[in-house]
């Protein structure tokens, strides 16, 4: 239960950020990737900020003996750069761009019940099951 608690917390927090920085309004990301008209650098304040802390909290979560609700850290070990990962940032990056929203902007936007919102949920939700399927082929 304190796992539950502590993700809706999370996630809370996380919204309300996302919608006090306007991340949730695809004219800001639009406005963020138009760099030859009318610029807006938001955006780039935003993902400076949430670096900066991400990077101060990280240092010091990882100097405890172990997570709150883990009994240890599950770091990624990977490092090598392969075609997936090259492809599936592109697949991001364009579908970022064209639909002005970042999968978890488009969540907390989800609630709007703009049609914009809705399609472009229902579009990464069919991209995510496209996946896994592909993924289950793919493996056999």
């Amino acid at each position: 239960m304190k796992v539950i608690v502590a993700a809706f917390i999370s996630a809370f927090l996380f919204g309300v950020g996302l919608a006090l920085a306007g991340m949730t309004l695809p004219g800001k990301v639009i406005g963020f990737l138009d760099l030859t008209g009318n610029w807006d650098p938001s955006l780039a304040l935003v993902m400076v900020g949430a670096i900066t802390v991400h990077a101060v909290s990280f240092r010091l979560i990882m100097k405890r003996p172990s997570p709150l609700f883990s009994p240890k850290f599950l770091v990624p070990t990977r490092r090598d750069i392969d075609a997936k990962l090259v492809v599936g940032s592109l697949i991001f990056g364009v579908g970022w761009g064209l639909g002005g929203f970042c999968p978890g902007p488009a969540l907390v936007a989800f609630a709007t019940g703009q049609p914009k919102v809705l399609y472009f949920v229902a579009s990464m939700c069919a991209g995510v099951v496209f996946h896994r399927l592909y993924s289950k082929v793919i493996t056999k």
